[in-house]
């Protein structure tokens, strides 16, 4: 186990009242680790307190202690530490993490939990537990009243020009309202840290090679592109890669929602576009917040592809009866929409699939009043796409 906190105070209080009991009562050593050499505390008798040595002691398979001078010390099994140790270190023969604190940068939680959840874990299974406060987050990070108030205080006794932190409210970029956020959903979700950077203002960025790919189409195809009818679907074929991704047959809706009251997260820049990934056993492999992944997957299983997939419409044609019988379509849309709205939803579901659109009404679909399917593609794999 690995507990981390934010505070050298913290991580001694937690040494002193825990490394005694581990060891009386569960027989476990116990490590304190805040940065310094003379800080740094075992309960291993003779192991040096350099942080190599401990972490040689605690992580031996992936530290490869058997290459050092301790190779024959005892093993740790609690290790508390700060932020130290959050960033640069392979400690995956741990399986349990514990945040005793909450940084306010969400961000370094995912670096922390990034020391066991690493390529070459010998781990089944990993755990991650974060302390979060007994009180409402909005008041635990409400920091910029107090700060706001002592920086007009100084504008006041100073120039009258000092004041940094106020800007004018259409242009300013307030970063504790998007770390607020960006905290909310990570004590909801179990993101990862591609995800969470992506956040507000990096996606453009970390899209930038769709962008390039779509650009370069729309110089020879704009005129068929803009003429396309929502609706247009296409059947892809690729054992390859549902063997190496891990993916399943299945379906990715590309949705559209007009409805100004559907306010999902503030941070997910492309609505009220919203990919969604479903398998033929009606599991969503990939939800709307993993658009990038999604991506991937549809770039590697179309780009470069100009012929029709024959074998993969054939197999089509044959479960729907031409196009006819969406039925089992149409419950994995419903599973799609679910996934999006976090609502199940009973009915409307069959006109999504109509050209030129839907109209649902909110009562029906319990908040939402308008979906469009803007395209879906169709995956099968080789053996589903045999007739």
């Amino acid at each position: 186990v690995i507990v981390f906190t934010a505070f050298a105070d913290t991580a001694k209080y937690l040494y002193e009242h825990l490394s005694s009991w581990s060891q009386e009562h569960l027989g476990l050593h116990s490590a304190l680790v805040t940065g310094g050499t003379d800080a740094n505390k075992t309960t291993v008798s003779g192991l040096r307190r350099d942080i190599a040595s401990i972490l040689g002691a605690f992580s031996p398979i992936s530290k490869e202690r058997v290459k050092s001078d301790d190779e024959h010390a005892s093993e740790i099994d609690l290790l508390i530490s700060t932020d130290c140790l959050s960033e640069g270190q392979n400690l995956q023969d741990c399986d349990f993490l514990v945040n005793y604190d909450i940084h306010w940068n969400p961000v370094r939680i995912i670096q922390r939990f990034g020391r066991i959840d690493r390529l070459g874990s010998r781990n089944t299974s990993i755990q991650l537990v974060n302390f979060w406060p007994n009180i409402e987050l909005d008041e635990y990070i409400n920091l910029e009243t107090r700060v706001s108030g002592r920086m007009v205080l100084l504008d006041i006794s100073a120039t009258g020009e000092e004041n940094i932190i106020e800007y004018d409210g259409a242009e300013r970029m307030n970063d504790l309202e998007y770390r607020r956020r960006q905290l909310e959903q990570l004590q909801h979700e179990v993101i990862d840290i591609e995800d969470l950077s992506n956040g507000i203002s990096i996606t453009d960025l970390t899209l930038s090679d769709f962008k390039i790919d779509l650009l370069e189409h729309l110089k020879e195809h704009t005129e068929s592109l803009t003429s396309t009818p929502l609706g247009t679907f296409a059947v892809a074929t690729s054992d390859e890669l549902v063997r190496n991704e891990n993916l399943a047959p299945g379906i990715i809706f590309c949705l559209q929602s007009d409805n100004q009251k559907v306010r999902l997260d503030s941070t997910y820049a492309l609505a009220p576009y919203y990919l969604v990934y479903v398998t033929d056993q009606g599991e969503v492999r990939l939800n709307f917040t993993q658009t990038r992944q999604i991506l991937d997957v549809f770039k590697k299983l179309t780009l470069g592809r100009q012929n029709v997939d024959e074998a993969g419409y054939a197999r089509f044609h044959k479960r729907t009866a031409h196009g006819t019988e969406m039925d089992s379509y149409q419950k994995l849309l419903a599973t799609a929409v679910a996934a999006i709205t976090g609502r199940a939803e009973e009915k409307g579901i069959e006109s999504l699939f109509e050209r030129g659109g839907t109209a649902i009404s909110k009562d029906s679909f319990r908040g939402i009043d308008d979906f469009e399917v803007i395209t879906y593609l169709i995956v099968y794999d080789e053996e589903s796409a045999r007739v």
